[in-house]
């Protein structure tokens, strides 16, 4: 089934400079000396469309006054049509601040319609931007909706009705004729229609007749779909200077959401990203604070990196204020897709328990979260290390095969992080009570090129029947005889 959803940002020209979660100050969005559009505050001051600029001065003295900037509003709808591109490759500009979505192919992905709905008019919210949704069957049909708010329509059927009822303004090609248009009490879709085609093409142009075709579904339209770029770096600037580094999440995660829809349109998975802080320009300029997070599994999804970022941040001094943010993807790799198990494990899977590792690390610092990396060694405090989970096993590492028959003899629960030296009485090492020697001897040489190790190994026994790893030197042994170790405990 085919199917489109058209998104209108209405108060674009608002809101590239005071988005939707910013704090209401009182901005006003002037276009040749005249108010475009004003914020809530500015509203329940008095001013309206249309006004001066001193008359918006003389109501709201405090208000912050802007020029509309066509090229920041092509920045936004661009980083929209980024973060849009995660629920359908088939993106395109419909222009006048309007992106047409094909999401027929989508909409078992995402639970339906509604359910689809409901993503997309949330990504935009958490970019700052206020959207008009609206679905239709033809690409045409849905901008005119979205341009008039008309709710979603699925069938045909119910789309001419709908459609019949919008206004004649909110088709472009028909605005220069609109003062004709009320003359003749033309004001409906509906009206236009019946109107006698050859009549209406003479005094209107073809352009009229194509795009009232278009939105009818009557006629094929041809698109340029959005292509996201080779590379990814976003940038976001800030509207106020920021002291706090929690607060900066905000920020951060409207460019996540562009990175996630980024990585969904190129098939990529990001296994390291940096969130650069950027702080003041000029003569006092600073270099950026980076935040730099390397992910042990490489993910597409924004909400793992929101937790990451948000423990990162959370524990973030800054040394000067923060004016902007980028945000650059530096590895990536081929999206692998997920392999599902018909019977799934309790406990979640591999990657669910990798994410948690990973945000213990950002919360607790990752010289706190460690693994164990064994190494092909019959030292047993050389053979295994422990590395922060983070970090990448080397090659030589991850190859590294380990004795044959290592696996197969008796090995403590515990090591201790270093020997400790027992006494002996009666002839019986004694850690608290005299140790029995309940098995034969394991001799362990090796190391002989970081220093040799030479030392018979014994399972003991205590008087309270606990197992412990001990053993004896063979090299450099004291005046009373061999000294012996204590190294591990069983169970």
């Amino acid at each position: 089934m085919r199917l489109w959803i058209g998104l209108h940002l209405p108060l674009l020209p608002l809101e590239v400079f005071a988005p939707s979660w910013s704090t209401d100050s009182g901005s006003v969005v002037l276009e040749r000396e005249r108010v475009l559009l004003a914020s809530p505050s500015a509203l329940d001051a008095g001013v309206h469309a249309g006004m001066r600029r001193g008359g918006v001065v003389m109501l709201l003295p405090d208000a912050r006054v802007h020029v509309r900037a066509p090229a920041l509003e092509a920045d936004a709808l661009r980083a929209v049509a980024l973060t849009l591109l995660q629920y359908t490759p088939q993106v395109t500009d419909g222009q006048e601040a309007t992106l047409l979505l094909d999401v027929g192919a989508s909409l078992r992905l995402f639970g339906g319609v509604r359910a689809l709905c409901r993503r997309v008019h949330a990504s935009v919210r958490a970019l700052g931007f206020t959207a008009s949704l609206a679905c239709a069957p033809t690409a045409r049909g849905a901008w005119l909706m979205a341009r008039a708010n008309a709710g979603r329509v699925v069938q045909v059927e119910s789309l001419l009705r709908r459609l019949d009822r919008l206004a004649v303004a909110l088709m472009p090609a028909s605005r220069p004729f609109a003062d004709w248009f009320d003359g003749i009490a033309c004001r409906t879709l509906g009206d236009l229609r019946r109107l006698p085609r050859p009549g209406l093409q003479r005094r209107c142009g073809r352009a009229l007749l194509d795009e009232l075709d278009a939105a009818y579904g009557l006629t094929v339209e041809l698109f340029k779909w959005i292509s996201p770029p080779e590379t990814f770096r976003a940038r976001l600037e800030l509207y106020d200077r920021i002291d706090d580094a929690e607060l900066l999440l905000a920020g951060a995660q409207c460019l996540l959401a562009q990175l996630t829809g980024w990585l969904c349109a190129r098939q990529l998975a990001v296994e390291r990203i940096v969130l650069q802080l950027e702080h003041e320009r000029g003569r006092v300029a600073r270099a950026p604070t980076c935040v730099d997070v390397v992910l042990a599994e490489p993910t597409w999804r924004d909400e793992h990196l929101v937790r990451l970022l948000r423990e990162r941040l959370g524990r973030l001094a800054l040394e000067a204020p923060v004016i902007g943010l980028a945000l650059e993807a530096m590895q990536v790799r081929p999206m692998a897709p997920p392999n599902a198990s018909l019977f799934p494990e309790p406990g979640g899977s591999d990657d669910d328990r990798m994410r948690m590792l990973e945000l213990l690390a950002a919360r607790l610092g990752a010289e706190n979260v460690l693994q164990p990396l064994p190494l092909a060694d019959y030292r047993s405090e050389q053979a295994n290390v422990w590395v922060p989970v983070q970090q990448k096993v080397s090659d030589k590492a991850r190859n590294a095969q380990l004795p044959s028959d290592l696996t197969s003899l008796p090995r403590p629960t515990w090591l201790l992080p270093s020997p400790i030296a027992l006494l002996m009485k009666g002839h019986y090492p004694f850690y608290g009570t005299p140790l029995r020697l309940a098995s034969s001897a394991e001799r362990i040489e090796a190391g002989w090129w970081d220093g040799p190790e030479a030392r018979d190994y014994f399972i003991a026994e205590g008087q309270d029947h606990a197992l412990y790893w001990v053993y004896r030197e063979r090299i450099g042994t004291g005046e009373d005889g061999p000294r012996w170790f204590l190294h591990g405990l069983f169970g």
